[in-house]
């Protein structure tokens, strides 16, 4: 049974930081590639960040780059999402998305994915 849990969350201040993580379980998450999406209420899914299943590449969205890093822990399991310098518009739901190898279409299309988790909210307050 495939489970991605996201979790850490939470309200924050602006220019605050979170770190949100995205426990596994169901499938070799070794051979995976892991994303991270987010959705604000309104507004279209956006994709954040991705990790190839090696673990040598990052990719982040424009509106991210310079402020989140994105890292994984295979013994673990797990995926994390450091978010610093956060913004307003940083507020959404934040998903996590396993896909096995690389992403044909590539790391930004979430349907690319093969699993996708629950979300965990983000809040930035101004």
């Amino acid at each position: 049974h495939v489970q991605l849990q996201a979790s850490g969350g939470g309200l924050v201040q602006t220019g605050g930081s979170l770190n949100l993580s995205c426990t596994t379980s169901g499938f070799t998450f070794s051979s995976h590639a892991m994303g991270w999406f987010r959705q604000a209420p309104g507004k279209e899914r956006e994709f954040v960040s991705a990790i190839s299943w090696s673990g040598l590449s990052t990719y982040y969205g424009d509106s991210v780059k310079g402020r989140f890093a994105i890292s994984r822990d295979d013994a673990k399991n797990t995926v994390y999402l450091q978010m610093n310098a956060l913004k307003p518009e940083d507020t959404a739901t934040y998903y996590c998305a396993a896909n096995h190898g690389v992403p044909s279409g590539g790391y930004s299309d979430y349907f690319e994915y093969d699993y996708y988790g629950q979300g965990t909210q983000v809040t930035v307050s101004s």
